[in-house]
């Protein structure tokens, strides 16, 4: 594909050809730090306020979280096409304000119904907001290759370390936080919010070069023949399912080993701790190794290994800080392959989108995988209360990102490599 200039400026000294990012890039990059801050403040101890304070089944809990993950990325869809029609402003800020309704609201809520109401607005506003974001940041880095600055997956991994920044950071205030209570986390996670909101009123750009608005042609159609890029997203949506266990399966293990869910924060930042410090280097490592395809098996490999270290330790039921080395391993492995397989997956959107929709593909793939994180959400946690021997819910879970490497697509685009 070919894309528009987007404002991209060459530096004044150093080697020619070599582009630095642009404003607008930067604030992109910066906007999903924001982002993650507020939101992690809040969503690693959600499983515990529902099971705990709430007294919810495993399998409600397990529903509430799948329906939050797919009401945000199952319309993803719908925020991606909005800023192909409307521009990312209006998206963004739209997102921000429907975001601290939603953690207030969670705050608040006693009922049911009310924490259901509140996720589906929590999860609807980042169906917003993110894709627009993500786009955006997706055709910069396309511009960014085609301009000399070298690889794109190398400016899709910068945006991957603001935001796992964020979600360092995040969980420390949202443990914090809940010293005093849950409402206080929540309420602390929309006063984030609402600072974004401000900045981003203020510095977003009323329009962007080389991105005008379309209108809506084709419809869904050409989208839903493009086997490529479904496969794509059934890959991509098998590995989210996966990663979502950091917040469902997770919680239970660090319960069992270590009487409470207090370690939880720190495994939430180590994960957080390795992608800052090691997601460029180990993105610049795959870049002169591995196609986009054999990076994403390899993330999918490693992901499957974390599941089977936890279903072979579990047998021996250790408790105490030995009991808490296979969730740490687990942990390591699935931010290893993380590492691989998010920035890649987004970098892989352009070469199959039509031109002028990228939106509407991106957020296609988060809502392809938000549908499978529904449906498989509610299943795990039913897994996980099912009574079966400690082993075989790890070796289940193991098998989904191993399966899905059968599904990616066999060819790619040819791109430039920097």
């Amino acid at each position: 594909m070919t894309w528009p200039s987007t404002g991209l400026r060459r530096k004044a000294t150093g080697a020619p050809g070599r582009t630095r990012l642009s404003p607008l890039l930067r604030l992109l990059i910066l906007t999903q730090l924001a982002f993650n801050i507020g939101f992690f403040a809040v969503l690693p101890f959600l499983s515990e306020h529902l099971g705990q304070a709430m007294g919810m089944a495993g399998w409600l809990v397990g529903l509430v979280l799948g329906l939050r993950t797919f009401s945000q990325q199952g319309l993803f869809v719908v925020g991606g096409a909005l800023a192909d029609r409307y521009g990312i402003r209006p998206v963004v800020l739209a997102g921000c304000a429907l975001r601290i309704a939603g953690f207030v609201w969670l705050g608040y809520a006693e009922q049911t119904w009310a924490v259901i109401g509140a996720v589906l607005l929590i999860g609807f506003a980042a169906a917003l907001f993110s894709p627009a974001v993500e786009s955006e940041v997706a055709r910069q880095a396309v511009v960014w290759e085609e301009t000399g600055g070298g690889s794109r997956t190398r400016v899709l991994a910068l945006f991957t370390v603001a935001g796992q920044a964020g979600a360092f950071v995040g969980p420390l205030l949202g443990a914090l936080l809940l010293s005093v209570d849950f409402r206080t986390v929540c309420v602390a996670g929309a006063g984030i919010f609402v600072l974004v909101l401000a900045g981003h009123a203020w510095l977003l750009p009323q329009r962007i070069p080389g991105r005008e608005p379309v209108q809506v042609r084709g419809g869904m159609g050409p989208l839903l023949r493009n086997r490529r890029f479904l496969a794509l997203c059934c890959a991509y949506g098998a590995y989210l399912l996966a990663y979502n266990q950091l917040y469902l399966a997770l919680p239970a293990e660090v319960e069992r080993a270590a009487g409470s869910q207090a370690p939880l924060a720190w495994l939430f930042a180590l994960s957080s701790l390795l992608v800052v410090t090691a997601q460029l280097p180990v993105t610049r490592w795959a870049g002169t190794r591995f196609t986009l395809r054999r990076s994403m098996v390899a993330g999918l490999l490693l992901i499957a290994v974390g599941f089977a270290v936890v279903a072979v330790a579990r047998p021996a039921d250790w408790t105490g800080s030995a009991g808490l080395l296979p969730a740490a391993a687990f942990v390591v492995l699935l931010t290893v392959g993380q590492m691989l397989v998010a920035p890649v997956a987004r970098a892989w959107v352009p070469d199959l989108a039509e031109e002028g929709r990228l939106g509407l593909y991106t957020g296609a793939l988060s809502s392809v995988s938000g549908l499978i994180v529904l449906l498989g959400s509610s299943a795990t946690g039913t897994l996980l209360d099912s009574g079966l021997p400690s082993a075989v819910p790890w070796l289940v879970l193991a098998a989904v990102p191993a399966a899905a490497i059968g599904l990616l697509p066999r060819r790619e685009a040819e791109r430039a490599r920097g």
